[in-house]
């Protein structure tokens, strides 16, 4: 009889996971064209972003601090504004914004010499888009502790 209602709800079961697995209605495959894609390129971005902390215009405000008990600046959160400049100077020429953004996310450990993080996406021209960046401190004034990063940026997109 035991082995009846093993057998009993062991036929339940495998029918379940049949009925259940068949249901493939939660992904579909698309054809690229219907999302507009065309041939992949790859884009080569430089710039040089300017983070100002110092003076009466910073451009890189705090807005919560660390706690107390920490050594490490975990917790701090800033405000930016940063010019992006298309030469290290802070009066050179700024680049023009279409509204499309890249995604960059990743630890900046700043102290290194060329820091590499990924680009995971992006927004209008750059949906879907993949890559990497690779960011070089150009200079740092450890007194007020203002700096101009370098960034090349490679990016794939449609």
């Amino acid at each position: 009889m035991a082995s009846q209602i093993t057998i009993f709800f062991l036929i339940l079961s495998l029918s379940t996971i049949l009925v259940i697995g068949e249901d493939h209605g939660f992904a579909r495959s698309l054809d690229r064209k219907l999302l507009g894609f065309k041939k992949e390129k790859l884009s080569h971005f430089r710039f040089y972003w300017h983070d100002i902390v110092s003076g009466k215009s910073p451009s890189s405000v705090p807005v919560v601090k660390p706690p107390l008990n920490t050594t490490t600046a975990f917790g701090f959160v800033s405000m930016i504004d940063n010019p992006l400049t298309m030469g290290p100077k802070v009066g050179s020429k700024f680049g023009k914004y279409n509204g499309s953004t890249i995604t960059v996310l990743g630890r900046n450990p700043v102290f290194n010499t060329i820091r590499e993080m990924p680009v995971i996406g992006g927004s209008g021209l750059f949906r879907f888009s993949r890559g990497y960046a690779q960011a070089k401190t150009h200079t740092l004034d450890i007194k007020t502790g203002d700096a101009i990063v370098e960034y090349n940026v490679y990016v794939l997109h449609y």
